[in-house]
């Protein structure tokens, strides 16, 4: 299974890279939705959250210490940000290669509409 996150991680489609360690990949997202959107992924293609092994417990810890590097030398960290992981399509997961997506610059309100 290849998805344009693994196309990226292979280097043959373009992406404006933030931070890169031998587990993780971060880059910024093409449609932003934040003043600072940052798409953090796994190196290693696992599809869902779903599919997580125990030997992905060394890369899906080095997505947070990456998300806490990105936030501060975006300059989000002091105010906040959003991390966020969406798995499977009632998730509203749209690449099938687990990824975070951090989100600040601004006050982003209430995650889900509230009833």
């Amino acid at each position: 299974m290849s998805t344009v996150f693994s196309k990226i991680i292979a280097g043959e489609l373009p992406a404006d890279i933030v931070y890169e360690d031998d587990y993780v990949l971060a880059f910024r997202d093409i449609a932003p939705q934040a003043p600072v959107h940052v798409l953090i992924i796994p190196k290693r293609e696992i599809p869902t959250t779903n599919d997580v092994r125990l030997e992905d417990v060394e890369a899906l810890g080095r997505l947070f210490l990456a998300a806490a590097k990105i936030a501060r030398d975006e300059g989000v960290a002091a105010d906040g940000y959003r991390l966020i992981v969406n798995c499977n399509e009632h998730g509203g997961q749209e690449v099938f290669h687990l990824h975070m997506h951090l989100l600040g610059g601004r006050k982003l309100g209430p995650m889900l509409a509230r009833k």
